[in-house]
């Protein structure tokens, strides 16, 4: 189960915030990045070599120059986020004009030769882009603490919607996305985010205002749950059970971090713009 695995990466994920320093911190995301990448594209390009069946020959062909554009790009974006923000959207605007011309080399006049381009633009901004806001955090204000707060709410309503919607969950959430979650289950993990938030702010985030942060806290559980369902979709959509095969027995990297790349966007917009 996922909590095992944050669980035996815990003490690695201590050292690295609290000794680490920001250098390592970006270094280890970028590495992310790249892992995440490479499952991103086992998911938006099914058919290939690396997913599924019923393969799109345009696809195929021009898989492998867009993941080693998008390989290359993923750690440009963090080190965007960690020299200069401003950097983040010229590295991805780059990325889109560079995907663009290998189409474009390519391109035969039909109209699904346009689909890979924005499959690759979508895996760098899903994945590094969404990653890249960690770094931000990081680099920011009090970033430590923020990151652990981060880390820790995602984490607690990951394992409340878990045991809530085991032993409480009826009705459906989300039947045609992921069968198995249901309302109670996404009740138990906004709960357990509240929680654990005011848990975390009580000792230590006693600035921001109590109101304010169980917004926060709410908000941030609902982005994560959606963050799992989105890595859901594209899983059923590629016709996979899982993103990858990186964690034995526990599925790829994304199913992972699934819910934490949503919640970091959202967790970086109120550390910056509301609570502070």
């Amino acid at each position: 189960m996922r909590w095992i695995t944050g669980l035996a990466a815990l003490p690695f994920l201590v050292w690295l915030l609290s000794w680490g320093g920001p250098v390592w911190f970006a270094v280890v995301v970028a590495a992310v990045s790249v892992l995440g990448v490479h499952e991103a594209f086992r998911l938006l390009f099914p058919g290939t070599a690396h997913a599924g069946t019923g393969a799109d020959p345009d696809a195929a062909a021009l898989e492998r120059p867009l993941r080693l554009l998008a390989y290359g790009a993923g750690p440009l974006l963090i080190y965007g986020a960690y020299r200069s923000p401003p950097l983040i959207l010229v590295f991805l605007a780059l990325n889109l004009m560079a995907a663009g011309c290998i189409i474009m080399s390519r391109f035969d006049g039909g109209k699904r030769a346009l689909a890979p381009v924005f499959r690759q633009a979508l895996a760098v901004l899903y994945v590094p882009g969404l990653l890249a806001h960690l770094v931000l955090i990081r680099n920011g204000d009090n970033g430590v603490v923020w990151i652990y707060m981060l880390l820790a709410v995602v984490f607690a309503g990951d394992i409340g919607a878990l045991y809530t919607g085991t032993f409480l969950g009826k009705r459906k959430l989300c039947p045609s996305v992921s069968p198995k979650k249901t309302l109670e289950g996404a009740a138990g993990g906004l709960a357990s985010n509240l929680v654990v938030g005011v848990l975390f702010k009580l000792a230590f985030l006693p600035g921001p205002p109590w109101v304010l942060s169980g917004i926060f806290f709410i908000v941030l559980g609902i982005a994560a749950q959606l963050g799992d369902l989105f890595e859901s979709m594209l899983k059923r959509a590629a016709g996979v059970k899982d993103s990858g095969v990186i964690f034995p027995g526990h599925g790829g990297l994304l199913d992972r971090i699934d819910a934490l790349l949503f919640a970091a966007p959202v967790g970086y917009l109120f550390k910056e713009l509301v609570l502070q």
